[in-house]
């Protein structure tokens, strides 16, 4: 099977099971809201024989939605979609080289909170996975460095990691402020930036994400 097909695959698979999870965990008090924020990535590198590269995707905004459920009284399901206006890009030699692109990513997470839901004011710890797709929207550079490594214009989904923690203050009845901090985390996508023969690429990819939203509160207790 071709690799792009089996990635958006995998991706598509990823996305049906947090849905799965997040319907499974339904309870009586929900939350839907909005987030924005700035997504600062971790650079990495290729390294090949002939010579070394910066690859990244640069730092830009981020806007979020998200599903939150309360499952028990410190454990909350929350259902998260991350979009990332972020260009991928090689530098070497002291020129850099972009493909305008995004990112998007879906991910279901457990958060724990540290109070229960009778307090205004819960701080929490999150750990989620789901997939994230690298996505371009323009052509490939010209001309590049193929003898260290080749920027492509190809979209590539990848399983994706998501810890993290963050804060809620529940304002009254119905709405809830956040302030969230993530990592989103995933292996460095070869498909998007080639190592040239015999070169390879060094870690993962990390997009620290702090985000500030705001939350609106479904009782059916009531």
């Amino acid at each position: 099977m071709d690799v792009r097909k089996e990635n958006k695959l995998t991706g598509t698979r990823l996305l049906l099971l947090a849905c799965l999870c997040a319907s499974v965990g339904l309870a009586q008090e929900f939350q839907l809201g909005a987030a924005s924020g700035y997504g600062f990535y971790r650079q990495d590198s290729v390294f090949a024989p002939g010579g070394t590269a910066s690859a990244g995707i640069t730092n830009r905004f981020v806007a979020s939605a998200v599903f939150d459920d309360d499952l028990y009284q410190h454990f909350t399901g929350e259902l998260r979609y991350l979009y990332q206006d972020g260009d991928p890009f090689l530098k070497a030699g002291g020129i850099t080289r972009t493909v305008n692109g995004q990112s998007h990513a879906i991910d279901y997470s457990v958060l724990f909170q540290f109070r229960d839901t009778e307090h205004r004011i819960r701080p929490y710890l999150a750990a989620g996975i789901g997939a994230k797709g690298y996505i371009a929207s323009g052509p490939a550079p010209f001309p590049q460095s193929p003898q260290i490594a080749t920027l492509t214009s190809r979209d590539q989904w990848m399983t994706l990691f998501t810890p993290g923690a963050g804060i809620e203050y529940r304002m009254g009845n119905y709405l809830v402020l956040r302030v969230d901090f993530r990592d989103y985390i995933t292996r460095f996508p070869k498909d998007v930036f080639v190592p040239a023969a015999h070169g390879t690429d060094r870690g993962i990819f990390n997009q620290f994400t702090p985000m500030l939203g705001l939350s609106y509160v479904f009782n059916t207790r009531r």
